[in-house]
């Protein structure tokens, strides 16, 4: 039987079975309540804005788009999105499916945290997005139904979820902090890193290799 929440199934494949059990196991209870808290919230937000999508290829997107953050799963030091999104596609691949898919996956991670491009791409990658914001932010909140929010908030809660996330950016990211840069992330790491100073793009090219 498919478990539904919100009025949102989710979906009944053997990946996501997969996904969800290794979601559990290699995250936390914080990431992993978030991460199917952004599924349904994005699937929320595409009833409410009719966008077709595969609910499946949506479902992996979200289960695995922060997984980088407490574990890096490369053997080179990049931005967590990459991490995740490297890790999801590998994931993929391995369980058959078609390169394309994987490829709209990890566009869809790599991408989550950059403002208003993923908005302009595929519906995996732009509710992907969409639904990160609803969670962080509050963005689109008052576009759903509350009762709806509720009941996922009941089956996934937030707890002490600001604090908590804020948190996990910090041990996730303090021991590459040059990752961050140009990103929304070096935001957290300058609030709550001491002694961390983000490079600006006026230092950079300030600091070029050029005369002028």
């Amino acid at each position: 039987m498919s478990e539904i929440i919100a009025g949102v199934e989710i979906p009944d494949t053997a990946a996501v079975a997969e996904a969800t059990r290794l979601a559990r196991e290699m995250t936390s209870p914080l990431v992993y309540d978030h991460s199917r808290r952004v599924f349904v919230f994005g699937a929320l937000h595409a009833l409410r804005l009719g966008l077709e999508h595969d609910s499946e290829l949506l479902y992996l997107s979200a289960v695995f788009h922060d997984t980088g953050l407490l574990t890096p799963f490369s053997d080179v030091e990049q931005r967590f999105e990459i991490d995740g999104a490297d890790h999801a596609r590998s994931f993929m691949l391995g369980r058959g499916f078609p390169a394309e898919a994987a490829d709209v996956v990890w566009t869809a991670i790599a991408l989550h945290t950059t403002p208003e491009i993923p908005g302009r791409m595929g519906p995996e990658i732009a509710l992907t997005n969409l639904g990160v914001l609803t969670d962080v932010i509050g963005v689109g909140l008052n576009e759903l139904d509350r009762s709806q929010v509720d009941e996922t908030i009941a089956v996934h809660p937030r707890g002490d979820f600001k604090n908590e996330f804020l948190q996990a950016f910090v041990e996730g990211l303090k021991n590459r902090p040059e990752t961050t840069n140009g990103t929304v992330n070096s935001d957290v790491l300058e609030h709550f890193l001491p002694g961390f100073h983000r490079t600006t793009t006026v230092e950079r090219i300030m600091s070029a290799p050029w005369p002028r």
